[in-house]
């Protein structure tokens, strides 16, 4: 590292938080630091288990195409390990039974893959990985309380075991990574230390879901798919899905918007599936059995904080992951981002051509999450209810939503568009794969290819 990121080799590096987006930080940062210290507030478990530090570990994960490349780029052979340790890999559109928008999805040939197995397993996995190199540790059951330095630098961070009346000490860094999650306390150092806080953008549609596992039939004879998706729209704000676990688990999440949240009590859940504009998921749900409690999540607004935006900010201060900008969950984005801004990270870092300054390091974080919030942000704007300064249209949003609602409504039963639309939903490709000329003439000039008229309980012959 060099210029504002210490002239030096990096001695210390120091990662705020070890979930996902801090531990591939730290894997990266290992390449160009002597040693790199990551600080959880959890202890970790033994195992591939839930832990507090994750609240939304209990509900729907999903690591879709763009963030299996990158994972495997940070970890080479990765996607084996989870394979191995038994994560579905689900083919959409084949494997899923999908309505958007009021049509069904053709199951034809699938033109993308994601795995759906438990948060806990991905993270566990990459926590194995990652701590095996003798140049990261973690400081556990310890939590961040302020930064060390001035406006001008940060030099360290102060840190304070969990537990009453422990006393505060300083880590003493030449980088600090902020990866704390969505609710990091970095803007409140920043301003303790002379800093400017980012600017923060926010959309809240007052989404909630809650989540339940269920062991579903071993052979159902009903249907051949490995899923289920009704897909909310500002007409029809209810959404539901049912996704494999693996072991003959699977995870069913029911969403709704503010004021009719779906419930956590067991009865009332299964009741909520009634609310859904087809009753294919509480058909499905007879022929399950519960093997879980349920559980509620609440805090799923977009929140983006513009560290890439000129202020009086120190150098030596990184943020990523949701402490950077965090999206509404039910997008299936969480985990693809982290390992995607870990990648710019590596890149902006080893970069020959350019000096990695702070400014130039976080602006490649901020690139690697842009079309993420793009995507999550421009489709919760138009909910009934979205509240918050990103609500607000940009100048292009008219003519950008006529041509993406051309695109949604040819998904469904043209393979062409849909792959596009897939690809650029799972960050496998840019979005101006929706704007290729062949996709543009299909979406443009083509007709509404016919769709099934139920539930297409059968891949396509």
């Amino acid at each position: 590292m060099a210029d504002d990121l210490g002239r030096r080799t990096t001695r210390h590096a120091v990662v705020i938080g070890g979930s996902l987006a801090g531990l591939l930080a730290a894997r990266v940062l290992a390449e160009h630091a002597e040693r790199v210290t990551v600080v959880e507030r959890d202890r970790y478990p033994e195992g591939p288990e839930a832990r507090p530090g994750v609240p939304q570990g209990r509900h729907l994960h999903v690591l879709v195409a763009g963030g299996q490349q990158a994972f495997d780029e940070l970890l080479p052979g990765f996607l084996k390990e989870l394979g191995d340790l038994g994560a579905p890999k689900v083919g959409v559109p084949e494997d899923m039974v999908q309505w958007q928008n009021g049509r069904w999805f053709r199951r034809s040939a699938a033109t993308s893959h994601y795995y759906s197995g438990g948060r806990a397993q991905l993270e566990w996995l990459v926590r194995r990985r990652v701590l095996a190199d003798p140049r990261v540790d973690v400081v556990e059951g310890t939590e961040t309380v302020g930064l060390t330095g001035d406006s001008a630098r940060v030099r360290g961070v102060r840190v304070r075991e969990r537990g009453a009346g422990k006393e505060v000490r300083t880590l003493e860094a030449d980088l600090v990574v902020d990866a704390s999650g969505r609710s990091t306390k970095a803007p409140d150092w920043l301003a303790a230390i002379g800093a400017e806080p980012p600017h923060e953008e926010t959309l809240d549609t007052g989404l909630a879901y809650s989540t339940r596992v269920y062991r579903g039939p071993v052979e159902d004879p009903h249907s051949d798919a490995l899923g289920y998706y009704i897909v909310p729209n500002p007409t029809q704000p209810y959404g539901g899905v049912v996704l494999p676990l693996g072991d003959g688990r699977h995870l069913v999440t029911f969403s709704g918007l503010r004021g009719d949240e779906p419930p956590t009590e067991e009865g009332a859940f299964e009741e909520y599936a009634k609310r859904l504009p087809h009753p294919v998921l509480g058909e499905w749900l007879s022929r399950a059995e519960p093997d879980s409690p349920v559980y509620g999540f609440r805090q799923t607004s977009n929140v983006r904080r513009r560290y890439d935006r000129p202020g009086r900010r120190p150098a030596g201060f990184l943020a990523t992951g949701d402490a950077l900008c965090a999206f509404n969950p039910i997008y299936g984005q969480g985990m693809a981002v982290a390992a995607l801004s870990a990648v710019a990270l590596r890149r902006a870092l080893s970069d020959p051509k350019r000096t990695p300054t702070t400014r130039a390091v976080q602006r490649a974080l901020f690139d690697a999450s842009k079309q993420a919030w793009d995507i999550s942000a421009g489709a919760d704007k138009k909910m009934p209810g979205a509240r918050g300064d990103a609500v607000r249209p940009g100048p292009l949003d008219k003519v950008t939503g006529w041509y993406l609602g051309r695109v949604a409504e040819r998904a469904p039963g043209d393979p062409l568009v849909g792959g596009a639309f897939r690809a650029a939903l799972t960050l496998s490709a840019p979005l101006t794969a929706v704007f290729a000329p062949a996709v543009a003439r299909a979406v443009l000039f083509g007709p509404v290819a016919q769709t099934p008229q139920e539930p297409p309980l059968r891949r396509d012959a």
